[in-house]
């Protein structure tokens, strides 16, 4: 809890300087919370919603960095709270606190991640204090205990992201229909119908001093609890099933709330007032939190999709305002000034909800919420230059040929290789590699036919099943080689990768790569034994068209491949060849003899300095989205 500027906090406070603003940030408030997080008046570290949104700005930066230091601070602050057995130190369920939930998406980050059963039995208990969590009527869930009857906005933000990923990991589809209930809800008593504003909370029992005794409205707007609904929207729609038709629902409440939310922006700043719908009242001022929400919400619906592309313009804008009237390096940080400490209705000394009474809290520097929010909105403003590499293509994943599932909770998930699978084995920080570069991932189910593969830019097939590994392994067959041959014919990019002996299928997977001129040798190569990372080491010679930036690569225990003259090598180690290109009509197949790009090896968790996996990853998917000829500009 002490804030001492230790040695290793000084070291990344000056590797800090000319890097993204995000880390800057960042690295500030780890200085500021090193271990546990406890706020100016606190006597011990609480469990705190606020804490939560630093830590998910946090994993951002991780996912942009490949730089195990993000991940590790979130681990570490987490532990401080959960206890072996689960318990959350500090956490009292019978609050019926909305905002002790918002943490519960880290612990689900840590358990998807590492495995361990303490950060599950953690979630489950934020899980459990929703199923009797205090409802209104038609289902809305209460802000607090202590203020019955009332939904805030910013409620929507601390529940309902971790809700909908809960229900996605653990199979609760039904749940997604509650989610959905809770933003028509709020949107339908809360949202002004000439503005499109909602107000800050609405009372159904119209008992309270604040509310208005016809709508049960709250007297104002205010800014950031717009930011909390607009984030929450963008968040929860990240585990919506894309055919429920919920997702539908609140990507339509989404483009009403940013019109609203667009009308009220300063056109001279780009910022937004602390009650943004009364920017000439006297005392009113920008408001840090709210327009690094707001900045987020926009930037990340349109690169989602959800938005149409003229929002960006607001984003930047609004960014833009942010970095000139907020950030300022004092003291050998980056700090952000401009964010009101707290705003709320009710409660003792009691909160009317006037103009005056938002006026009166203080605004203060490094407010964690700011701080989260501001992390949040800058790691996703600093994807934007690398967008157009993938804009209008989809980077299409095989769970069809590779459909392993394992039991776990009471139903049997696909996992190993997968866009979903954060652990080791898995394919998300290649999936957030594919977003980063602006393109679409998606997942095939079934067999590859000309029209499922349509709209595909990139189709990559991993260590298709044996019979020890799937009780029905779909092989590959003729006829799927002759509709993906014919697909890479007309443009489109295919991925190989093997797997070593006694590891992968190699009789049906070389049937379709010889089409290709290819053959994965039924063997294992560049062995790594007690952990000496470095046996598994494979250089990029200089110059390399598809590495460009990486130069060391870890490959171990791969199948070495075979050409046939008009496919070139591209990679290869003491004469033995590791991957390859081969030409195909209008498009091109990439080979390589492992499917070395998981997650072990590219989140930064396992492998040591001086290797360039996540770099690799970056450089082979920008180079296959060059290469395809189908998506924005093709078939």
């Amino acid at each position: 809890m002490k804030k001492i500027l230790t040695p290793i906090f000084l070291l990344l406070v000056l590797q800090s300087i000319g890097q993204p603003l995000s880390q800057q940030v960042a690295l500030t408030a780890m200085r500021l919370w090193p271990d546990s997080f406890a706020l100016e008046n606190d006597k011990v570290a609480k469990w705190r919603y606020d804490h939560g949104v630093i830590l998910k700005g946090i994993e951002s930066i991780w996912y942009a960095t490949g730089d195990a230091r993000w991940f590790n601070y979130i681990q570490k602050s987490m532990d401080f709270y959960v206890l072996p057995n689960g318990t959350i130190k500090g956490y009292r369920p019978d609050e019926y606190n909305i905002d002790h939930i918002n943490n519960g998406k880290l612990l689900l980050l840590l358990y998807r991640v590492t495995g361990k059963e303490k950060y599950k039995k953690a979630a489950d208990g934020l899980r459990a204090q929703l199923k009797t969590h205090p409802r209104t009527t038609e289902g809305g869930f209460w802000h607090k205990k202590i203020y019955p009857a009332q939904m805030w906005l910013d409620g929507l933000y601390m529940g309902q992201p971790f809700y909908a990923e809960y229900a996605k990991l653990f199979g609760e589809d039904t749940a997604f229909n509650d989610i959905t209930r809770q933003f028509v809800l709020m949107e339908r008593h809360a949202r002004n119908a000439k503005t499109g504003l909602l107000y800050h909370g609405w009372d159904e029992s119209r008992q309270q001093q604040w509310a208005d005794k016809k709508t049960g409205l709250s007297p104002n707007v205010w800014g950031r609890a717009l930011g909390w609904f607009g984030m929450a929207m963008v968040d929860v729609l990240d585990y919506f099933p894309p055919e429920h038709k919920g997702r539908d629902s609140i990507i339509r409440i989404l483009n009403r709330f940013a019109k609203a939310v667009s009308s009220v922006q300063d056109s001279k700043t780009g910022l937004w007032y602390d009650v943004p719908n009364k920017p000439a009242e006297p005392k009113n001022y920008f408001e840090a939190s709210a327009s690094c929400m707001l900045v987020y919400t926009l930037a990340k619906g349109v690169r989602k999709g959800y938005l149409p592309k003229e929002y960006l313009s607001n984003a930047q804008k609004g960014f833009e305002g942010i970095k000139k009237q907020f950030i300022k390096v004092e003291g050998g940080q980056t700090n952000l000034h401009g964010t009101v400490a707290v705003s709320g209705l009710g409660g003792k000394p009691y909160r009317d909800g006037s103009f005056d009474y938002y006026m009166s809290e203080p605004v203060i520097v490094n407010d964690p919420k700011g701080m989260g929010a501001f992390i949040k909105a800058a790691a996703e403003m600093e994807i934007l230059p690398q967008l157009k590499s993938g804009e209008g293509k989809t980077v299409v994943l095989d769970y069809y040929f590779n459909n392993e599932r394992k039991e776990q909770h009471g139903y049997k998930h696909r996992h190993h290789y997968t866009w979903e699978d954060k652990s080791n084995g898995g394919f998300s920080f290649l999936g957030k590699v594919v977003e980063r570069l602006g393109a679409q991932k998606m997942a095939l189910t079934s067999a590859p036919t000309t029209q499922n593969l349509a709209a595909a830019s990139v189709y990559i097939i991993v260590d298709p099943d044996t019979e020890k590994e799937s009780d029905h392994p779909n092989f590959i067959q003729a006829e799927h080689i002759k509709e993906i041959s014919n697909w890479v014919k007309e443009g489109g990019v295919l991925v190989l990768m093997g797997n070593d002996k006694g590891n992968a299928e190699f009789t049906h997977f070389n049937n379709l790569a010889k089409t290709f001129g290819i053959r994965f040798n039924e063997d294992t190569y560049n062995g790594v034994k007690n952990y000496d990372f470095k046996q598994g080491a494979v250089s990029v010679p200089k110059g390399h068209k598809i590495f460009t930036t990486a130069s060391t690569l870890f490959i171990k225990e791969l199948a070495t491949l075979q050409l046939e003259k008009e496919v070139f090598c591209t990679l290869k180690k003491e004469n033995n060849i590791i991957a390859a290109v081969a030409n195909w009509g209008k498009g091109k197949v990439f080979a390589i003899g492992d499917p070395w790009l998981y997650n072990e090896y590219v989140d930064g968790r396992k492998l040591p300095l001086g290797f360039d996996n996540y770099a690799a990853a970056t450089d082979l998917v920008k180079w296959l989205l060059q290469q395809s000829r189908k998506g924005a500009k093709g078939a």
